[in-house]
């Protein structure tokens, strides 16, 4: 590893300095990712058997100590339930949209660091091919094929290591893209299910309501009679 440092020339420290970044944030999205691990279901089956009770306090604790960006959407919409269903729609969707930066962060980074390293190899690789050349220009032409090849060698080193860098940041890339893609799902899914869940609720206790209302009115007239 070290001969490809000394190999390599000044540039094969930049890409070590764009390794180390890339390596960096790729553990923060790991730990990231296994923090907000939640079971939607299960936190929305929880969440509606309180709700259905009318137990809204229990519901907006269960919410607010769960982790993850759907428990932060379930929590926004339970603290304006009053709302109308379209109001709430609203909610949940700005409430989505809050989360989404939070989600997709260092995934830019990551994808820049995946566009430039090979660049940066490739730049590593035509200055040493340059230094060789002029050296052969200052020996007039005459260089043994072992020399050749050396510098051949020395020139391809950043590129080689400028890819590699660059796969391997980029397949990460893939993956975190991929898990921010059903993270939103989730969360599109648990702000509909919220809504629903609760405008659902609230027209069941209005119907049982108006049900007791008309029964104290018969209750009232029977009584006059």
């Amino acid at each position: 590893m070290l001969e490809l440092v000394d190999d390599g020339g000044p540039f094969v420290y930049v890409l070590g300095v764009l390794a180390f970044v890339s390596m960096f944030l790729i553990l923060e999205r790991i730990f990231f990712f296994q923090k907000v691990r939640i079971n939607v279901g299960d936190l929305l089956l929880g969440l509606a058997n309180h709700v259905r009770k009318g137990a809204f306090a229990e519901a907006l604790h269960e919410a607010a100590r769960a982790p993850g960006p759907a428990a932060r959407v379930a929590h926004a919409v339970l603290m304006r339930k009053n709302l109308p269903r379209r109001d709430l729609r609203d909610v949940a969707q700005e409430a989505g949209q809050l989360e989404v930066p939070r989600m997709e962060r260092n995934l830019r980074g990551l994808y820049g660091i995946a566009l430039v390293a090979p660049l940066v190899g490739m730049l590593g690789t035509i200055s040493s091919l340059v230094m060789f050349f002029m050296e052969m220009s200052e020996d007039k032409g005459f260089s043994s094929a072992s020399a050749m090849s050396r510098g051949v060698y020395q020139a391809l080193v950043t590129s080689g290591l400028g890819l590699a860098i660059s796969v391997a940041v980029f397949l990460f890339y893939l993956f975190f893209y991929g898990r921010v893609k059903r993270m939103v799902h989730r969360i599109e899914r648990t702000g509909i299910e919220m809504v629903n869940i609760i405008c659902d609720a609230r027209e069941q206790g209005d119907i049982v309501s108006f049900r007791d209302e008309a029964d104290d009115v018969v209750a009232k007239k029977q009584s006059k009679k």
